[in-house]
C-alpha cells in the first residue's frame, strides 16, 4: 500500500474545490498512485518534481508531486492551472 503525504499547499488548494472538481482530482491522484511515473520528469529548479496534467472542467490543471520509492510514498506539492503554477512550486 502506497503511503500518500500532502504538503501545506497542496490542502490549501484542495479545501478550495467545488464538489464538481473534487471527484476529478480524486480521479487524478488515483491515476499517479497507480503508475507514480505518469508524470513529467522536470529539469532545472524542479528536477526532483514530476507533473500530470489533466483537465478540469475545460481547464487544464497540473498535479506536482515527488514520488519516493525506497519508502514507496507519493508527496502531493501542489494542483491547479498552469498560471503562475512552476513559480509557485519553486517556494
Amino acid at each position: 500500500m502506497m503511503n500518500v503525504l500532502q504538503k501545506g499547499e497542496f490542502k490549501k488548494a484542495y479545501k478550495r474545490l467545488h464538489e464538481n472538481q473534487l471527484d476529478v482530482v480524486n480521479e487524478a491522484i488515483e491515476t499517479v498512485m497507480e503508475n507514480p511515473e505518469i508524470g513529467e520528469q522536470k529539469k532545472g529548479d524542479l528536477v526532483k518534481f514530476r507533473v500530470y496534467k489533466f483537465p478540469v472542467l475545460d481547464q487544464l490543471y497540473l498535479l506536482g508531486y515527488v514520488y519516493d520509492e525506497a519508502k514507496n510514498t507519493l508527496i502531493l506539492h501542489a494542483f491547479g492551472p498552469h498560471q503562475n503554477f512552476y513559480r509557485d512550486l519553486k517556494k
